[in-house]
């Protein structure tokens, strides 16, 4: 098997510091060592109505500011402390990506030229932000498909097959809930996008909003190819995703299963392994027949 890319989706978990984002990205990096981190690009005024821009956020205590609109502005990061993060990343080491949330901001992101950029699943469905990247970007698209049906992940396939853009996408397996419970994580669905789509995307992944790390390695052995789980240095902090988030060591465990059961994840090369030629000649009895 292919080596499990991990992705620790730091999103907007920095709370709108610049120095704590940076910080996320060390730890990330050298301690527990995943592949990527992520984080998250919205034009709020082009993304929500006026409305849902001046009306109060619906969970006041996860607000920073005094209306949905200047608490996703207070979180948000412009293009040039992107450009940061992403020189950030390469001193540490790590991958840089971003989610985008609106044709803007896939504009903008993909004139950074990162290795890949991410749909949520939220965007899913927003075609014109999608020819932005098969036409307008070079590098790989990585969609989720949390709250899609299947009829609408074939559309999305065929509109990026027919721009040339499928060969570099890879379809996420994901229930949209902050936390999900285990009956809800539906693991099966990765071996069905592997099903429907190999040849077609470039791989599959699972993105996991629940709680530990058992279910993720368990995607590995039903085909996922990456994981991305949502990362923070504190799950007691304001704001909606750190409940669903890992900590860092929670983090770094997850890596380390990972790798460990991506050895483990073969057949014998021969019969009888180099380990067990040593207990064969000691203990294996010869062959009695009657």
């Amino acid at each position: 098997m292919n080596k499990t890319k991990v992705i620790a989706e730091i999103g907007c978990n920095h709370r709108g510091n610049l120095d704590v984002a940076k910080e996320m990205i060390g730890i990330a990096a050298t301690f527990a060592k995943c592949d990527f981190v992520k984080f998250q690009k919205r034009n709020n005024r082009e993304l929500l109505t006026e409305a849902e821009y001046s009306t109060p956020h619906p969970n006041p205590v996860n607000s920073f500011g005094e209306t949905y609109g200047a608490h996703r502005e207070y979180l948000e990061f412009d293009l040039d402390q992107h450009r940061e993060l992403k020189t950030c990343c390469l001193d540490f080491g790590i991958g840089y990506s971003t989610s985008v949330w609106d044709v803007t901001s896939a504009r903008e992101i993909a004139s950074i030229a990162p290795e890949m950029i991410k749909v949520p699943s939220a965007c899913n469905l927003n075609y014109p932000m999608l020819e932005v990247l098969s036409s307008e970007f070079d590098g790989d698209i990585h969609l989720s498909l949390g709250m899609t049906s299947e009829s609408e992940i074939e559309d999305i396939v065929c509109f990026l097959e027919q721009r040339g853009a499928a060969g570099r996408t890879v379809l996420y397996a994901c229930t949209s809930g902050y936390p999900v419970d285990f009956e809800d994580c539906c693991l099966f669905e990765v071996k069905k996008l592997i099903d429907l789509f190999s040849g077609r995307v470039k791989e599959v992944g699972y993105s996991g909003h629940h709680l530990g790390i058992a279910v993720d390695v368990a995607a590995i052995t039903l085909g996922a190819s990456w994981i991305e789980r949502h990362y923070t240095l504190d799950r007691t902090w304001k704001g909606t995703d750190h409940a669903a988030s890992l900590e860092p060591d929670g983090l770094r465990r997850l890596v380390r299963d990972l790798k460990a059961v991506n050895l483990a994840l073969a057949y014998k090369e021969v019969d009888i392994l180099p380990v067990e030629a040593v207990q064969r000649n000691k203990l294996k009895q010869a062959s009695i027949r009657s």
